[in-house]
Parts: structure tokens; C-alpha cells; sequence
């Protein structure tokens, strides 16, 4: 695992098209952006985890999963 600190407004590049901008932090809480291709999905841990246990195909578990 790789570990930065990184400051409000300030980003991590993954590849070559997904960005995590830090948005917020305060009392031991972050807020990120992240912008990342179509293609990409992105989601919290638990709901990528619920996904899982549906067994719904990804595409229509995604459109259920998240608004």
C-alpha cells in the first residue's frame, strides 16, 4: 500500500486519467473528487462489497447500487 499526505486542493494521479483531488479535511474526516474515464466504476468499499453479494452483472448492479 502507498501512503501520501496530501492537502486540500491537492491531487493524486492514477495512470494516465484518474485524478483524486482532496476536497476537504477536518476532524479525522477527508472528502475526495474523483474523476476517472466512463468506463471506470467507482465506488465506497461497502458498496462495491454489496455488489458483490448481489451477484447482479456489475452494469445493472451499478445503476441499482448508486444514484
Amino acid at each position: 500500500m502507498l501512503i501520501l499526505g496530501r492537502r486540500p486542493d491537492q491531487k493524486i494521479v492514477i495512470g494516465d486519467d484518474i485524478v483524486v483531488t482532496v476536497v476537504e479535511c477536518r476532524k479525522g474526516h477527508c472528502r475526495l473528487g474523483i474523476t476517472a474515464p466512463d468506463h471506470v466504476r467507482v465506488h465506497r468499499q461497502e458498496i462495491y462489497d454489496a455488489i458483490r453479494r448481489s451477484g447482479a452483472p456489475p452494469s445493472e448492479a451499478d445503476a441499482r447500487a448508486e444514484p
